[in-house]
């Protein structure tokens, strides 16, 4: 079995934006290579489990895990609390689509 690198990251097609985040193209270049960017938070896809989203610090994405296991980030903030608002946001939108707390299930019938 060969593992390939694949970057430290994949991004939604909809990506969700905290509003403080500044130059949007170079935060997803550096977050594709693993370069560190310690005061953003993603809201990604959960590893395993019930979780719905996962919020995490975008320095965990600089482990060498990531670079062979990319995180699917769905949306990109400059706080915590800014990355819980995406999450209100997305879970808001579910809502108003009829898929309440099915927030996986809701982004991706916004993806197909």
């Amino acid at each position: 079995m060969s593992f390939k690198k694949r970057g430290f990251c994949k991004f939604y097609k909809g990506l969700y934006w905290g509003e403080s985040v500044k130059n949007r193209t170079v935060v997803k270049w550096k977050l594709k290579r693993g370069s560190g960017q310690f005061g953003l938070y993603c809201v990604v896809k959960p590893e395993g489990g019930s979780n719905q989203l996962d919020i995490i610090n975008s320095a965990f994405l600089k482990q060498k895990y990531f670079l062979y296991h990319p995180a699917y980030i769905y949306g990109i903030a400059s706080g915590y609390e800014e990355a819980l608002g995406i999450v209100l946001r997305i879970s808001q939108e579910a809502s108003i689509a009829g898929m309440d707390g099915r927030l996986l299930d809701y982004l991706l019938s916004k993806e197909a």
